[in-house]
């Protein structure tokens, strides 16, 4: 028996070692900068060797040089001794040699690039030219070879460049932001800290005191309205928001088109007002994941409350890595500092206070976003020649206040069609379903109360218009106060940093401090709101079903306060590592976008299954959910691995269908049409770029949120059970 049972496992053994010997003995050696051709026929009959260096010798063709495109590392008009000219001395020499010698690496390793360029456009020539000859076939094969090992060499080289080039561009803009942080003074930072200090105190006095999870979680009921609208504008404000949208206009062809998502989000919170609102009060919950599991079963709840987690730590993480980083610009402080500092006073203001103080301490810095925009427009006018006057008509002539996009095209965002629709269905899912912002509503007296600072919360809009036209007053200033050569390099390195740059190096000492601490009041604010409702969902789904059914009140508000710090700590964490994530975006708002459009769809499409008099049960949505952040990942993503994922989770997806439904054919036809949908979406090849590679079905990201909506919605209809009317619960 053991014989029998060894000899499988020789064979085995021996096939992996002859496998593995086969692979060495084929294996690409490591090419040389340049292969010898002689030693490379060195080894053919000398009548093959003569016939391949007759065809070796021959004329290129036209452009076979090749063409290696190098350029000079700089930073746009600003050299290295203009930045360096208000840095001491003994530190500008020190820099200056870094950057020569950083220059020097960078030249050599665009040298070597280049004449691999010029040998692997040799060896392809040759290779194309033997490639139908048929007396020269392994000649042709070997040469197919050399020119994949110079191929993986250029691609090794050209790395090294970006390397190199990006290495210099950090050490100047490094320079840059320091000279740029010193004009922040002391009296600048005593401002923060007196208005964290401020808001932490009056935010706490104004809380009052939690004795039970109705009062932690949902302010006892009784907070007034206008305090909760104030708050609501001030978490979906967030620090991205306040340096972004100045960034939009002052941006090379930048205009005010943006303003028109407007439309769909005001649209979007007259429906959540006077349709969602009125079902969520007809018990009292905590989250808008209990109604929609007790319209469609526990497990939904917990689904949903999945969904919730996940978006919410990608999405506001990224939001407070992309105030760290305005910090970083203004005060100097490391991006991880600034993410530590946002973090530890979101964890205090939230542990003090529950929702109240959260809600309380969001209303002041609403306040506060209105007054820093003002001041910021203030400055600018009473800086240039003719005040405001002269800052609308130079931005007018310079094309700043276009606000229509009537374009058809569904790569753009920012039309009236996306703001309409797509829009609508980001801030049906924001504002509707997001336990971020739906938390805020239930601290309201009443289903009225709620109604009238979901709706007057649209006032937002007019400080994103606001800020629009600070974007602009910034523009016209520049023209009148060209940017100094720092400034210079910051600005075209991340134009994101305009406003930042603006604030600290432009407004008087104090008020650059207070726009400042409104920049730290966005990132608290999106912090702290996320910490408590990610505590709340985590009590409610987990720790008091699970683990303390039975406990007192003021246990669950202990437990509250400690799951506020885990989550603090795990935001924080995460927040610092978008440092490394953000690498791999061009845009870190994309960034933000992206992973809100992941999950918003998903929330979106069950509470309307929830919502709607559909009478289904929550089956469909075990397909239904994956299969819409699947659809938003295979329209985002159209890389070798990303296809992959897509192709294996679609597969998972069938046979889970198969497995599950294989007494109901048309059910298993609905997920494979889906499948079919997703799979078409991530592979579909539907044209070619100049240089002949694919082009893939994309669309603009306004769009992902209504595809991802339906996507979870119709299999959820189509799929799931029909229950009877009895057990449907009233709304």
């Amino acid at each position: 028996m053991m014989a029998a049972d060894t000899r499988p496992r020789a064979r085995i053994a021996l096939m992996a070692i002859v496998t593995l010997t086969i692979l060495w003995a084929t294996r690409v050696a490591p090419a040389q900068d340049s292969a010898r051709f002689e030693d490379f026929i060195g080894s053919f009959p000398a009548a093959v060797q003569a016939r391949a260096r007759a065809v070796w010798e021959a004329p290129p063709s036209p452009g076979v040089a090749g063409d290696s495109g190098t350029t000079e590392v700089s930073g746009g008009d600003v050299s290295d001794d203009d930045l360096l000219a208000s840095v001491d001395g003994a530190k500008k020499d020190a820099v200056l040699a870094q950057l020569k010698e950083l220059r020097a690496q960078w030249h050599t390793a665009c040298a070597e690039r280049d004449e691999l360029v010029q040998t692997t456009a040799r060896w392809t020539s040759f290779a194309e030219r033997l490639k139908d000859r048929d007396d020269m076939g392994p000649v042709y094969l070997r040469a197919l070879r050399v020119v994949r090992e110079h191929q993986a060499l250029l691609q090794r080289a050209e790395v090294r460049i970006d390397a190199l080039k990006q290495e210099i561009q950090s050490r100047r803009v490094g320079v840059a932001l320091d000279a740029v942080s010193r004009n922040f003074t002391t009296g600048d930072w005593l401002v923060i800290i007196a208005y964290l200090v401020l808001t932490t105190v009056l935010g706490g006095l104004l809380a009052g005191k939690q004795a039970s999870m109705k009062d932690f979680f949902l302010g006892g009921r009784r907070l007034p309205w206008p305090a909760v609208c104030g708050s609501i504008i001030a978490t979906e404000l967030s620090a991205a928001t306040f340096l972004i949208v100045p960034a939009l206009v002052f941006s090379a062809a930048g205009d005010m088109t943006y303003i028109q998502l407007a439309l769909g989000t005001i649209l979007a919170r007259f429906i959540i007002g006077y349709f969602f609102i009125p079902a969520y009060y007809e018990r009292e919950i905590y989250s808008p994941y209990e109604y929609m599991g007790r319209q469609l079963g526990p497990r939904v709840k917990n689904i949903t409350t999945g969904l919730f987690m996940i978006g919410g730590i990608l999405a506001q993480g990224a939001r407070v890595y992309i105030a760290a980083k305005a910090l970083q610009v203004v005060t100097g402080t490391d991006v991880a500092m600034s993410i530590v500092i946002i973090g530890v006073v979101s964890i205090g203001w939230t542990i003090m206070g529950g929702i109240a103080t959260v809600v309380w301490t969001d209303a002041i810095q609403f306040l506060l976003f209105v007054i820093g925009a003002v001041a910021a427009v203030a400055f600018a006018a009473t800086s240039i020649d003719g005040g405001l006057a002269a800052i609308t008509a130079e931005a007018h002539h310079a094309g700043k206040f276009r606000i229509l996009n009537l374009n058809l095209n569904t790569h753009e965002a920012y039309t009236l069609w996306c703001g309409l629709i797509g829009f609508s269905f980001l801030t049906l899912a924001s504002h509707g379903t997001d336990q971020l912002l739906v938390q805020r509503l239930f601290t309201c007296k009443g289903p009225g109360h709620a109604r009238k600072a979901i709706v007057w919360s649209s006032l937002s809009q007019v400080l994103t218009l606001l800020l629009l036209f600070v974007g602009a007053a910034v523009f016209v200033y520049y023209r009148h106060v060209p940017l100094t050569a720092s400034e210079r390099v910051v600005v075209n390195a991340d134009s994101m940093k305009v406003f930042a740059v603006y604030i600290v190096d432009v407004m008087p000492p104090l008020l650059s401090g207070l726009l400042m601490a409104a920049i730290f009041a966005a990132a608290i604010s999106t912090l702290d709101s996320l910490l408590a409702a990610l505590s709340q969902s985590t009590i409610s789904i987990l720790y008091r079903p699970f683990l303390r059914p039975r406990a007192s009140e003021r246990h669950y508000i202990r437990a509250s306060r400690v799951m506020v710090l885990i989550w603090g700590v795990l935001l924080t964490a995460f927040a610092i590592y978008c440092d490394v994530i953000a690498r791999s975006y061009t845009d870190l708002i994309q960034f933000a976008l992206a992973m809100a459009a992941y999950t918003y769809g998903g929330l979106l499409g069950v509470f309307l299954l929830a919502f709607l008099p559909t009478r289904r049960d929550d089956l469909g949505l075990l397909w239904g959910v994956p299969l819409s952040m699947l659809t938003v990942f295979a329209l985002s993503w159209h890389q070798a691995v990303p296809q992959w994922i897509v192709v294996v989770a679609s597969a998972i997806l069938l046979v889970q269908a198969f497995r599950r439904l294989r007494q109901q054919p048309e059910k298993i036809l609905y997920i494979a049409l889906a499948v079919l949908l997703v799979l078409i979406l991530s592979l579909a090849v539907v044209g070619t770029t100049p240089d002949g590679g694919p082009v893939h079905i994309t669309l603009a990201w306004p769009w992902h949120f209504p595809l991802a909506t339906a996507m979870t919605f119709c299999l959820g209809y189509l799929v799931g059970n029909r229950r009877p009317a009895e057990t449907v619960n009233a709304r």
